[in-house]
């Protein structure tokens, strides 16, 4: 009785064995995509943010001299560095021309490190070769970051069809293996064929979906061993280059940060985890007279410095809960954890009341002031430009949806306006709107 049960135990052992063994191979594609692909792509985007910025404030440096320029395009260019250090620890990256981005990002800086010279020295004849060679050398690392930034995309793509081919081979052995145990006992094989069978068939149709960038098919394997596992980790990876794909495409041209869909969804994923946050809404104030004074050229740079102090500060405090983004324009959004809104707020308004003065012109920021019309064609002075935050917190044991969330920072970025000089107010839920005498307590102030 028992040694006619053994093929059949056999049967039963290699199929558990070789399809763990595929599990683990989906495991390992599924890591090596988000810890290496992913990892890749955001840090791609994130070089040119870099590289643009570092840019502007060598161009802005050749113009105005700032030695706090200066500095901020040194910033800029180890930020720089940075990333190509994280890119080269990546595994599999032998094929990412990673060294010769260094050594192109290296020669930019000698080029402008000549150019800053030059300027000095007087020696004008000299700056327009400079500004050639340094145009000519962007864009041969723009280019190379587009062609990494394809290496990486190729390299996903070819790991997940890798794991399409990993569940059509685990199907066709399954099966064999399925078929001479169903020879031997056809009642107990034919339903570990069933289950195995359609688990992979399910698998292999996700794969293949996800391939093509379905990345909102979840696979439905209703089972209650390590396929389910598996179909859980597809789901994972699906989610989170859904996640990333909608970044991509909803992310502002501008600053590259996500824009109003991602910021609904993100605020609606930290409420339905009953996350205590902070909703922080942002809006830079004078902002269109300086505008309309400066050129909108002038205004981007404005909005781009600001993005990214935001992006800077927020991420100094290291925390899941944390998200920027830019709804548009001179308005942006940020999510953090209630403990650092403060702190948060506080650095923001510091760091903006220091930098944005640069951006005037000396008389002008010697004033204090800039002269401007409003719609009704009425000259005013308008102050040098501020920044305004309001910060609705958020407890988890007193429910509410994104929607009036949006309503409370509406009203209270409202207020905050209305208060001279950077400022941030704060509202806790469970405050009622409509409560006579309601005012929202300011308890940040920035030096103007």
């Amino acid at each position: 009785m028992i040694l006619g049960y053994m093929p059949i135990l056999l049967a039963i052992i290699a199929i558990a064995v070789f399809s763990l063994q595929n599990i683990k191979q989906f495991e390992i594609i599924n890591k090596d995509i988000v810890e290496n692909d992913t990892v890749l792509f955001l840090a791609t985007d994130k070089l040119v943010d870099n590289l643009l910025a570092q840019e502007a404030y060598g161009r802005r440096y050749m113009i105005l001299g700032s030695p706090q320029i200066l500095k901020l395009f040194q910033q800029r260019s180890h930020a720089f560095n940075s990333l190509v250090d994280q890119i080269r620890v990546l595994e599999n990256h032998q094929n990412i021309p990673i060294e010769q981005l260094a050594s192109l990002h290296h020669k930019l800086n000698e080029l402008y490190t000549k150019n800053f010279e030059s300027l000095n020295n007087s020696t004008a004849d000299s700056v327009p070769r400079y500004d050639k060679q340094i145009q000519e050398t962007l864009d041969e690392i723009f280019v190379l970051i587009q062609h990494i930034e394809k290496i990486g995309r190729k390299n996903q793509h070819q790991k997940i069809i890798s794991a399409g081919s990993i569940g059509m081979k685990a199907f066709q052995i399954t099966g064999l293996l399925a078929i001479l145990g169903f020879i031997l006992g056809f009642v107990a094989i034919s339903l570990i064929s069933r289950s195995i069978s359609r688990s992979i068939q399910q698998l292999k149709s996700s794969a293949k979906l996800i391939s093509e960038g379905h990345f909102d098919h979840y696979p439905d394997v209703d089972t209650k061993d390590e396929f389910r596992e598996l179909a859980s980790s597809f789901g994972d990876m699906a989610q989170r280059l859904a996640f990333l794909e909608v970044i991509h495409r909803d992310a502002n041209p501008l600053t590259r940060l996500p824009g109003g869909t991602a910021i609904e969804n993100v605020l609606k994923n930290r409420l339905a985890t009953n996350k205590n946050i902070s909703f922080c809404m942002l809006d830079l104030d004078n902002f269109k007279s300086f505008n309309d004074r400066y050129g909108y050229a002038q205004g981007n740079e404005i909005i781009k410095a600001t993005a990214e102090l935001i992006k800077s500060t927020v991420s100094r405090y290291n925390s899941d809960d944390n998200f920027v983004g830019h709804i548009g324009g001179d308005d942006f959004v940020a999510i953090v954890n209630r403990r650092h809104h403060r702190i948060i707020c506080e650095t923001i308004i510091k760091k903006f009341d220091r930098i944005v003065p640069d951006y005037y012109p000396v008389i002008d920021r010697k004033k204090g002031y800039i002269v401007g019309n409003t719609r009704q064609g009425l000259e005013v002075r308008f102050p040098i430009m501020t920044i305004s935050i309001a910060v609705v917190n958020v407890d988890h044991q007193r429910p509410t949806n994104h929607l009036i969330i949006g309503e409370i920072a509406a009203e209270l970025k409202k207020h905050a306006k209305s208060i001279p000089g950077s400022v941030f107010v704060v509202n806790r839920r469970g405050q009622k709107k409509q409560q006579p005498g309601f005012r929202p307590k300011v308890v940040g102030l920035g030096g103007k």
